[in-house]
């Protein structure tokens, strides 16, 4: 099983990691391209290195999002996270989809810290 994280902001993906309201955890089976289970999980407090550790504590190992500082891809790295930049703001589900299926479109990381 393969657990993917995103950040999102009024059911949609959040562009900015940091300032998302909270995160939906997809549990997926890769190899049958079939999403299992979803969670939606209120955002803790916003300081450095939270959420990496967080997010590893609740068996997350990728991570798709519009854009993130340098920092916090190094602090994901850093517990065997993932990173997947560049997304647009759309439906989370249709992002897990379009990953499973190998057709995640992504683009330049939004972020410019």
């Amino acid at each position: 099983m393969t657990k993917i994280a995103l950040p999102v902001a009024q059911n949609k993906l959040c562009l900015h990691f940091g300032h998302s309201e909270g995160f939906l955890v997809f549990e997926v089976e890769p190899e049958k391209k079939k999403i299992l289970k979803e969670e939606y999980f209120p955002a803790p407090a916003h300081e450095p290195g939270l959420l990496p550790r967080w997010l590893s504590e609740k068996g997350v190992n990728v991570v798709i999002t519009g854009g993130m500082g340098s920092r916090a891809q190094n602090f994901f790295r850093e517990f065997g996270i993932e990173v997947l930049l560049g997304a647009s703001a759309v439906e989370p589900r249709k992002l897990v989809q379009d990953y499973l299926e190998g057709k995640l479109e992504r683009g330049e990381n939004v972020c410019d810290h």
